[in-house]
């Protein structure tokens, strides 16, 4: 892994992505955080992870929870979490982040849900551990599949079934506002927007917003414009013309707020997924 000295306050601080040329829908990361505090961030994919060392601290649907060493971490799509070093010497740790389509297509199952973040059960965690670092060096695209399977079937037995509860079903005033984010990422909303698309005076918007998702109507908004914009990253758009595009100021302020969410710079971040996208690499 590389360090990103320009964005991280400690040396030891490490992330890198990763992706394969042959599979959509995943993408990889690891690292070995110290100091860094991740801001609320979010992904449209369902979080599977191993904690190698040190102690997590993040906030993850309105509670606080600690990842320990060997514990197994997954998380819904869509769901803003924070994340910070709980022991002196940080946390090492590694995730994939699989989209819905691919993981209902590698189960044979759709609509998985977990009910906690943070699984302690050693055995699982060592068996995703294993698929997770088969994942990172596979040499070949069978092999990489295969790790895949594992992966998914390491956490399975965790998983709820059934259709989970949307905001839009038990919220739908919210939802329309998180609607209007996702139509107009590039545009200045304002709170009296947001506020109008729901339905609500903007005071009580932003309250009942905070109670249901646990941010802010801001600090969702700019979760959701950094997500679009590392796709748009990962697929070779300029970042320049990214940050145009998601309602950043310029490239700096892209750089600026990709950094706080991600621990990479978008420059690293475009250059780590963009040489994947070619070949696999071979074992070191």
């Amino acid at each position: 892994m590389e360090a990103v000295p320009d964005r991280f306050e400690h040396a030891s601080d490490r992330a890198q992505f990763k992706q394969p040329a042959h599979r959509g829908g995943i993408e990889l990361y690891r690292a070995h955080i110290v100091r860094y505090a991740f801001e609320p961030h979010t992904h449209e994919a369902y979080g599977f992870g191993v904690i190698d060392a040190g102690v997590e601290r993040f906030r993850y649907r309105g509670s606080e929870h600690l990842a320990p060493p060997q514990s197994l971490v997954v998380m819904n799509p869509d769901v803003l979490h924070t994340g910070r070093a709980e022991t002196v010497h940080g946390w090492r740790y590694r995730m994939a982040y699989v989209d819905a389509a691919l993981l209902r297509e590698v189960s044979g199952e759709a609509d998985w849900s977990f009910a906690e973040p943070v699984l302690r059960h050693a055995a699982s965690a060592q068996r995703a551990g294993a698929a997770l670092q088969a994942l990172w060096t596979a040499d070949s695209a069978l092999a990489f599949d295969g790790a895949l399977l594992e992966l998914v079937q390491a956490v399975q037995p965790h998983a709820r079934r059934g259709r989970p509860e949307r905001a839009s079903e038990c919220d739908a005033p919210l939802q329309r506002a998180i609607d209007l984010m996702h139509d107009r990422l590039a545009d200045p909303l304002t709170l009296a927007d947001l506020a109008q698309a729901a339905g609500l005076s903007p005071f009580h918007f932003q309250r009942r917003f905070k109670a249901r998702h646990h941010a802010t109507p801001h600090q969702m908004l700019m979760a959701l414009r950094l997500f679009r914009a590392k796709r748009q990253l990962s697929a070779g758009i300029a970042p320049a013309l990214v940050a145009a595009d998601n309602g950043l100021t310029d490239q700096a302020h892209l750089t600026r707020r990709f950094a706080g969410m991600y621990g990479v710079t978008p420059a690293r971040y475009q250059q780590q997924t963009r040489a994947i996208t070619t070949a696999i690499p071979p074992t070191a």
